[in-house]
């Protein structure tokens, strides 16, 4: 069954995070972009075994940790502060052919069968038509998520209008890699200062790598 997405307005007036937003947001318009190298050993080795495929996969840790963080899931919406219940994945498809890209979008789903599913029934549908904005329907809970799969990047920088109303966090990986006995994978994520602090950033990134981590537990 799909999630039905809910935005929940923040009262400023007891957020306990409201002068730092404000200081963020209005005075220091600071965001920042944390790069580093996600461990997706253990990872690699389940998904392989079950014939699985890379993206949809490593997609679907990235979309479940961000789903874990209250914060990363806090924007505007209808010139309204709040934060929605869970976030749905935008995606990009690379086109061979003349070398454009398109965005894609697809339902998120907890259950890692049923998100994998609807990823692949969408890349599937999607995966040949041209144009920025393929699928209709974008909805507003959307987070923005790509692939460089051609560098393994030590860092990346990215960033939106100086004055953008978009707050929700922006995701970059690229192409991993063999170090020893691991398997690495470069990551970043782009964060607006008004809406997380290192700590929170941090906190997403660790979940993340124990959710890699765990991959035998939810790869079935």
């Amino acid at each position: 069954m799909i999630q039905q997405a809910v935005f929940t307005p923040i009262d400023r007036e007891t957020w306990s995070r409201t002068p730092y937003y404000d200081y963020y947001r209005n005075i220091l318009k600071t965001k920042y972009t944390v790069s580093l190298k996600i461990d997706i050993t253990i990872l690699m080795a389940v998904y392989q075994r079950k014939s699985y495929k890379f993206f949809p996969t490593f997609l679907y840790a990235i979309m479940r940790a961000l789903n874990n963080s209250e914060t990363l899931r806090t924007c505007i919406h209808e010139n309204q502060l709040g934060t929605w219940n869970f976030l749905t994945p935008q995606f990009t498809v690379f086109h061979e052919d003349d070398h454009t890209f398109s965005d894609l979008w697809s339902d998120y789903y907890s259950n890692f069968s049923s998100f994998y599913q609807t990823i692949i029934q969408d890349l599937t549908q999607y995966k040949d038509i041209k144009g920025i904005k393929v699928k209709p329907g974008l909805p507003p809970n959307f987070v923005p998520i790509s692939c460089v799969p051609w560098i393994s990047f030590d860092s990346i920088s990215q960033d939106t209008s100086h004055d953008s109303d978009f707050l929700k966090p922006i995701i970059r990986f690229g192409k991993y890699y063999r170090e020893q006995e691991k398997v690495l994978i470069p990551l970043s994520i782009y964060v607006n200062h008004a809406i997380a602090d290192g700590y929170h950033t941090s906190m997403f990134l660790n979940d993340l790598q124990a959710i890699v981590d765990d991959a035998a537990c939810w790869i079935i």
